[in-house]
């Protein structure tokens, strides 16, 4: 048996290092995924039909209300930075995620004007747990993306907090002409995958609910 030892030692260490060099390889495999993602929400982000809608309200706002058209600039210039900056973050925590969010409301409050309502509910401190960035963004763009949002028909949006989850839920009201491109629920479902957690979507014919796993809390 002593003699075996020496032998059964190598290919331990061999098998050992082979583990490493695959869970190398599979972190490596995983960054890129999530380099991959971030470009192209950052492309999702900055292309024409966004910017020309940003543009026609900016211009608007000059004429009208030029406090609000100021107000607007720096909002789109913070909305994009934010996205701008995540090619070197992979998570981001949630006080930073609603941070940025603020922005972007106020540029969809601004091309909406009454027509949606917007709560956040926090149920447990959460701001320091960790989630993908541009979640919540991608989350309520696809509220209204779908969903018709009048001042006679409010698209109520709301985010609950909680230990578990951040949850997203708006009522539907389904739109006919609503775009069906860009990135949508199924690359954001992609995304958590790749730490091994699962968003959970529940669909009803009055609310369509999204739940998010922290990736790290």
């Amino acid at each position: 048996m002593s003699t075996n030892i020496p032998i059964l030692l190598v290919f331990e260490l061999i098998h050992y290092f082979q583990s490493e060099q695959k869970a190398i390889a599979d972190s490596e495999k995983a960054k890129r995924k999530v380099l991959l993602f971030q470009h192209e929400t950052l492309r999702s982000q900055i292309n024409p039909h966004f910017l020309f809608n940003s543009l026609n309200v900016l211009s608007s706002l000059i004429y009208i209300n030029p406090d609000n058209a100021n107000k607007f600039t720096k909002a789109l210039s913070k909305t994009y930075r934010y996205v701008l900056s995540l090619t070197r973050q992979p998570v981001v925590s949630v006080a930073e995620e609603l941070d940025a969010l603020d922005s972007y409301l106020f540029l969809m409050s601004m091309r909406f004007e009454d027509s949606f309502t917007f709560t956040v509910n926090k149920i447990a401190d959460c701001d320091s747990n960790e989630i993908i960035p541009l979640t919540l963004q991608l989350l309520i763009e696809n509220a209204f993306k779908h969903n018709i949002a009048t001042e006679e028909s409010l698209l109520d949006i709301k985010i609950t907090i909680d230990s578990d989850y951040i949850t997203v839920e708006n009522n539907i009201q389904p739109s006919n002409d609503a775009d069906k491109g860009g990135i949508g629920l199924k690359y954001i479902t992609k995304q958590y995958k790749l730490y091994a957690k699962d968003v959970i979507v529940e669909h009803t014919e009055q609310m369509f609910i999204v739940k998010i796993p922290y990736i790290q809390s």
